[in-house]
């Protein structure tokens, strides 16, 4: 009996190789959980209740109101500037109400009164200028094209996105790379325990051929 247990003891080098796929699926299953309950839930509400539409400019204005922003200088040096909001407003090819332009989630949640936040510069006027560069962008060169926007009739009616932050191939490779850390793990110890069990066997049928 003590030779046999002997035999079906691990080496160093298996021993490592089966923690390292233990290690793997653990990581797999916790970056499936802390990404589901994170990030991808919140992704997917956001889309749900979304889709696609055709979008046309009805009018682009700046308001008098202006905003602040952060901007830096270096790594001990911030600042607060201001610029001016352009708001685009478009007929959506789903309803005939008017809605607000955003640049995406991202532009929505920081501030959801205007269009556009430029990069923000130390400088108010600098940020004035690229604000007034989008809105002759949106004036002269879109004008009334219809381009593709985006909405989500249950989260935000009145608002509709020029892209999405969360698209499908983001979504893929949140749900993809922790899968495949998943399997790699429990391929390493499935062959791992496969290769001990066949040296095993090989070791008894030597040990027969001796008898």
């Amino acid at each position: 009996m003590a030779r046999s247990r002997a035999i079906y003891e691990y080496t160093e080098a298996e021993d490592k190789s089966m923690r390292l796929g233990f290690l793997l699926i653990a990581a797999g299953l916790l970056s499936l959980l802390g990404l589901g309950c994170c990030w991808l839930r919140p992704a997917l509400q956001e889309r749900g209740g979304g889709g696609s539409a055709n979008c046309t400019v009805l009018a682009v204005r700046q308001l008098g109101e202006r905003f602040a922003c952060t901007f830096s200088c270096g790594a001990a040096c911030r600042g607060t500037a201001r610029y001016p909001c352009l708001q685009v407003l478009v007929r959506t090819s789903r309803s005939s109400a008017p809605a607000l332009l955003h640049e995406d989630e991202r532009q929505l949640r920081t501030n959801p009164k205007c269009s556009y936040i430029p990069p923000c510069a130390r400088d108010d006027q600098e940020n004035s200028e690229n604000v007034t560069y989008k809105q002759k962008y949106w004036k002269e060169k879109v004008g009334s094209q219809p381009f593709t926007c985006y909405f989500n009739q249950h989260l935000r009616p009145d608002d509709v996105m020029l892209k999405r932050t969360h698209d499908e191939t983001v979504l893929l490779h949140c749900f993809l790379w922790p899968l495949v850390t998943f399997l790699v793990g429990v391929l390493i110890v499935v062959l791992t325990i496969c290769a001990k069990s066949l040296a095993v066997r090989a070791e008894a049928i030597k040990k027969k051929k001796h008898l």
